[in-house]
């Protein structure tokens, strides 16, 4: 039964429940990894009742990168419109300014964040090092692209495109490639770690802003929901991707231009190391800093706030206002460095690609 936005439902013995809609593509990742928030939901909420709700085909090929993702934009409007109560989505894809009226509501704990080798099967037991010369490596992340190409000069960086499957199998039934360069944290939510063939630590290539942390994202006015989402928080996640997310705002940056972090928790430290690359990564500016993120006070936080789209009623406001201006200083530090310079020809050397 329907009631103003929200949808009920009786049980056998007439006790009523609400009913949660969460939203999703059709894409099997996407599926798994919202399939995974709903157990953790249904575990902590036994007595709600969830539905999942595929909205849209994967259409990634279509979209041109640095445009909002499609995706992103029809699950809002899903949103907006009640039809679905929220949304399951790799952080990474999420903006670091929200539209009015949606926020995240939980940042899960951080898998693995790096970047993996997926090898054709016949460099089995090869590295990015030993592959032969002129090798193509697939990749369609300017990010990826501008840190290889400097670190293995004799290897070819081409795109390719398409979820997950669609590259393995363009990487498999082909010579066109001899490797793929994909995010660890999807391979390992697929169940594919047998096809890992090397994780790229920092010092070969530094991942994407939330790279490998699941977002839940919500009306922020749904004060139950927020409630309810927000004991999925992890705090560490949180604190290292507020900073993340700062550094590539105050940059002005996104999917169009080649910017990496590395980010660590370390006794009551958050380390964040930010970097931005030329397209073939001939030039780059990297620095580090840190800052403490032990809670200072008992204050309690301020609900309404968002830092960076994230709202985190149960981590302290400090801590997180600390992470946020670790992020800005940094951006501010490499761009007092020329950092300007270096985006804006990546981006008008990307858009005229």
């Amino acid at each position: 039964m329907e009631e103003g936005p929200y949808k009920y439902i009786r049980d056998g013995n007439g006790k009523v429940s609400r009913v949660i809609r969460i939203g999703t593509r059709k894409s099997q990742l996407a599926r798994i990894q919202t399939d995974s928030v709903a157990d953790k939901l249904k575990e902590l909420y036994p007595d709600v009742h969830l539905e999942i709700g595929e909205s849209l085909p994967d259409l990634l090929p279509l979209l041109k990168i640095g445009e909002k993702s499609l995706f992103t934009k029809e699950l809002e409007n899903a949103l907006e419109k009640n039809e679905v109560d929220l949304v399951v989505h790799s952080l990474k894809d999420l903006p670091t300014t929200l539209p009015p009226g949606f926020t995240i509501g939980a940042v899960l704990k951080r898998e693995n964040p790096h970047d993996a080798v997926v090898l054709h099967p016949k460099h089995a037991g090869k590295t990015l090092d030993t592959l032969p010369e002129n090798s193509v490596i697939g990749t369609s992340s300017l990010r990826r692209a501008a840190q290889l190409k400097k670190r293995f000069p004799h290897l070819d960086f081409k795109d390719i495109r398409g979820n997950l499957n669609t590259r393995l199998k363009k990487l498999d039934d082909k010579d066109d490639f001899s490797a793929i360069i994909l995010a660890a944290a999807g391979l390992r939510r697929m169940g594919w770690d047998d096809r890992i063939s090397q994780i790229l630590g920092p010092e070969d290539c530094m991942y994407a802003v939330g790279q490998g942390a699941l977002a839940v994202e919500v009306r922020a006015r749904d004060a139950d929901i927020l409630e309810m989402v927000s004991v999925l928080h992890d705090p560490d996640t949180v604190l290292r991707c507020i900073a993340e997310r700062a550094f590539l705002k105050r940059l002005e940056g996104g999917c169009s231009v080649p910017v990496a972090v590395h980010t660590q928790v370390k006794d009551c430290q958050l380390y964040l190391t930010g970097a931005v690359y030329s397209l073939d990564g001939s030039e780059s500016l990297k620095e580090t800093m840190q800052t403490s993120i032990a809670a200072e006070s008992e204050v309690s936080v301020d609900e309404q706030v968002q830092r960076v789209g994230v709202t985190a009623a149960k981590i302290p406001g400090d801590a997180q206002d600390r992470a946020e201006k670790l992020g800005a200083d940094l951006a501010d530090l490499l761009l007092g460095k020329g950092a300007k310079e270096i985006l804006t020809v990546a981006r008008q050397l990307n858009d005229a690609r």
